[in-house]
């Protein structure tokens, strides 16, 4: 390969950090992607680094030890998290969205590519530090925002559902009450997780808490630790799962289905 230039060099490697984020890349992999010195590549992740911090931009980690490298992490204010978010909390307050039960129309905002991204790149910003082996989530319109949250986490995601599934083998089956006092059957393929793994539970919405309940249950079925949990709406006052639980967006009760008063979270900034 003909030698590559450093302008070349910052624009591959911003490429492939930001298209995997927390994902290590040693620095050995980007020396011989450019028949390059280690040297060369510090120098260039320095570049990277000083630059993504300098427009809000995440950040380049260097990551010592044996397994070290280089990763890339969002933040924050990569989708300019308050703002984001009021605007969501805008467009759920509408009237029309209510439904029987207390509950709010959330469908259509979680079918929406851009929306589900940058919800799953903020929820994934603040669970770096926490420890998880994978995202659970239960079927089915937990799974676009889940799914975005593995990939910035560089996790798997994993499914549980409310029916057993012939082509999946064996499953743990539990029996647990939802949110509306009804029960209701959640499963999960034995092959899935591993006994002492940590699970981050992310969902779409939570009002009483049955059916986190029953993730956690779940799991506790397989020896496995919830580590923390976050929902892109749950309503004010509901009971907490997990001690490290969080809230995209914070949901009053509806009385007399007329109005939705829904605020971001308390850790949105």
């Amino acid at each position: 390969m003909d030698k590559v230039k450093r302008g070349e060099r910052l624009a591959v490697m911003s490429r492939v950090l930001t298209a995997t984020p927390n994902k290590i890349y040693t620095l050995s992999y980007f020396c011989e992607m450019f028949s390059a010195a280690k040297s060369t590549i510090s120098e260039d992740t320095a570049i990277l680094a000083r630059t993504f911090r300098t427009f809000r931009m995440g950040t380049i980690e260097t990551v010592t030890g044996a397994g070290g490298g280089v990763r890339y992490r969002m933040s924050g204010n990569v989708v300019n998290a308050r703002p984001f978010v009021s605007g969501l909390c805008q467009r759920l307050m509408d009237r029309d969205r209510i439904l029987p039960g207390g509950y709010l129309y959330l469908s259509d905002m979680l079918s929406e590519p851009d929306t589900v991204r940058q919800l799953g790149e903020l929820i994934a910003a603040e669970y770096y530090d926490t420890p998880a082996d994978f995202i659970l989530t239960m079927e089915t319109k937990g799974i676009p925002v889940a799914l975005e949250t593995a990939a910035a986490l560089h996790l798997p995601l994993v499914i549980a559902r409310r029916s057993i599934k012939v082509y999946e083998g064996g499953t743990v089956n539990i029996s647990y009450v939802s949110g509306g006092g009804q029960i209701e059957m959640m499963s999960l393929p034995k092959r899935a997780v591993q006994q002492g793994q940590n699970a981050l539970i992310v969902d779409d919405f939570k009002r009483g808490g049955g059916t986190a309940r029953g993730m956690v249950s779940l799991m506790a079925e397989f020896g496995i630790k919830v580590t923390g949990a976050c929902f892109v709406l749950s309503v004010r006052g509901s009971q907490r799962v997990v001690e490290d639980e969080k809230a995209v967006m914070v949901l009053d009760p509806i009385v007399d289905n007329r109005t939705a008063t829904v605020r971001p979270g308390a850790w949105i900034k």
